[in-house]
């Protein structure tokens, strides 16, 4: 089947006083199927289209959704949800009567066997990889008892598992829709959600249009969305993106691009007086963690930076160059200095940790001293591999580490070969970057287990602790967050204190809408919410 855009001869909304929302994806959209939103470009519009079991609260609480309910046995290993009665997918004519059918539990059954199935290769199929798809009772380790009960078998408990189903992976798909359309179902999606696929000209405009049909409702009983339409163009040029937000033209901007810092902020981060009347900024925690790596693998490092292997040398690293000052003069307080850990603090429990490490060259220098280096016997060169968009960065920070005698070669990579060898070991210092997948420390701190060894996982330092593993496994053992809360605080302090990762700063949503909208909030993973979104005219 060729691909066919959706297209209506109806008049795309586009004027201020129809309650429209307006914003550019300079990265484009290549499809709106659930099973390939692996990036905010198309997480975005497509949480608009779809639902799942659960979702995210602002505060990164899991809130039913579909799911009305759900009860977890005493062993952790079954999660049994009981789904509304009032949800339906969106009209098409890919059902019978061109009217949306209601949503059974065999819909989630179908959707997660597609997940998991290679010939969808879709890039969330790990999110369900927990499930137990050997157990002979279930399909793919899920059972649909009666159209208004899905039962989910996982082969070892995994507390933070209502986390992963809240991922766009997880999200409900009609079987009809997709046998239908087959590989063109991502320009022609059906879904359940706030807003429903209007219009879709590939590189210039799409359109969603208001779920008149959708099952939410507000506090007061009111029932969501309050938009009548979202409407996203698709200029590449960020430069352009700014001036059609400044005229008016746009109505959201998410971040903000180097070239129109200097207009839209001042020196410290605030929003310019001279927009105060017709732009408003909000902020918030984002939960990506900037930071230093360091490889402490006997058998990976080179010989001559082996040094690196001393803990003393990696916290004299650590505790060498002033945070806040590199926030403050080369982001523009557009980031958190990461006096905490690994796991950032916009993490629930993890607002007002510290470690420890805090800047303090004079101790740098006594612990290089302690570890045998001085002026007769200096440390030798630390090579950092970086991209050249963080080269910034670690030109103040290899100016600030001279100042203690702690010499660094930046070695700027291109994006492939960096990749390439940091998942094989061959970058003794390096930057990194962790963006939660899901809400919950453990996504972070599972970058230190022995068994997520690069390249076969995560653990790019090669960090590897009896008792680290051990406690990693008592906290999942534990269903509670709150009780597994002292066991990732443990964790993150091994790793922290003794400098395996030495975190630069984490990340900030940063929003700007027109003085025009109302209801765009901020959460940590930095999702669109636009359901209680409203445009004054």
């Amino acid at each position: 089947m060729s691909t066919l855009l959706v297209v209506s001869c109806t008049r795309v909304p586009n004027n201020q006083s129809t309650n429209v929302f307006r914003y550019n994806e300079s990265k484009g959209i290549t499809s709106l199927d659930p099973a390939y939103a692996r990036n905010l470009a198309l997480i975005w519009p497509v949480s608009q289209l779809f639902n799942g079991l659960v979702q995210f609260s602002d505060s990164l609480t899991v809130e039913p959704s579909i799911a009305k309910r759900w009860v977890i046995s005493s062993d952790g290993l079954t999660y049994t949800f009981h789904l509304r009665n009032d949800v339906y997918f969106h009209d098409s004519p890919v059902f019978p009567s061109g009217k949306g059918r209601r949503v059974t539990a065999q819909d989630f059954v179908y959707s997660f066997g597609r997940i998991l199935n290679p010939a969808t290769a879709s890039p969330g199929m790990w999110v369900l990889s927990v499930l137990d798809r050997e157990n002979p009772k279930y399909d793919n380790g899920c059972y649909a008892p009666n159209d208004s009960t899905l039962v989910l078998k996982l082969k070892k408990p995994f507390p933070p598992f209502p986390g992963l189903l809240c991922m766009p992976y997880c999200y409900v798909v009609p079987h009809e829709a997709v046998s239908f359309y087959g590989k063109d179902f991502g320009h022609n999606p059906v879904g359940t959600g706030p807003f429903y696929l209007k219009l879709w000209r590939d590189g210039e405009k799409l359109v969603l249009r208001r779920n008149h049909n959708y099952f939410e409702v507000d506090e007061l009983g009111n029932r969501l969305p309050y938009l009548e339409a979202v409407s996203i163009s698709f200029i590449p040029d960020k430069q352009s993106e700014f001036l059609e937000f400044v005229n008016g033209k746009i109505d959201f901007l998410s971040g903000i691009n180097a070239a129109s810092k200097d207009e839209l902020l001042t020196r410290s981060g605030r929003l310019n007086p001279k927009y105060s009347d017709k732009v408003k900024m909000v902020t918030g925690p984002y939960l990506n963690t900037e930071y230093i790596g360091i490889l402490i693998d006997s058998a990976k490092l080179p010989s001559n930076q082996r040094f690196l292997l001393d803990e003393r040398v990696r916290k004299a690293i650590a505790m060498s160059f002033d945070k806040e000052k590199m926030m403050l003069y080369l982001r523009s307080n557009l980031g958190y200095p990461a006096n905490g850990g690994f796991v950032p603090s916009g993490m629930p429990g993890f607002t007002d940790v510290s470690y420890g490490l805090a800047y303090n060259p004079l101790q740098a220098m006594q612990l290089l001293e302690q570890a045998g280096y001085n002026s007769t016997n200096v440390l030798p060169e630390i090579t950092v591999s970086t991209t050249d968009d963080y080269l910034d960065l670690f030109e103040y920070i290899q100016n600030q580490l001279g100042t203690v005698g702690i010499k660094i070669k930046i070695d700027v990579l291109p994006g492939a070969a960096y990749r390439e060898m940091l998942a094989n070991g061959k970058l003794p210092v390096f930057r990194g970057s962790w963006i939660a997948d899901y809400p919950d420390p453990e996504n972070y701190l599972a970058c230190f287990l022995t068994d997520n060894f690069a390249p076969n996982g995560p653990n790019y330092t090669h960090f590897s602790s009896v008792l680290f593993d051990r406690l990693y496994r008592k906290a999942m053992s534990l269903p509670d967050y709150n009780q597994r809360l002292p066991y990732y605080h443990s964790l993150d302090s091994i790793v922290t204190s003794k400098a395996i990762v030495i975190p630069l700063y984490y990340d900030k949503v940063v929003r700007f809408t027109s003085a025009r909208v109302d209801g765009i909030g901020v959460n940590p993973m930095n999702f669109l919410v636009l359901k209680k979104v409203k445009v004054k005219a």
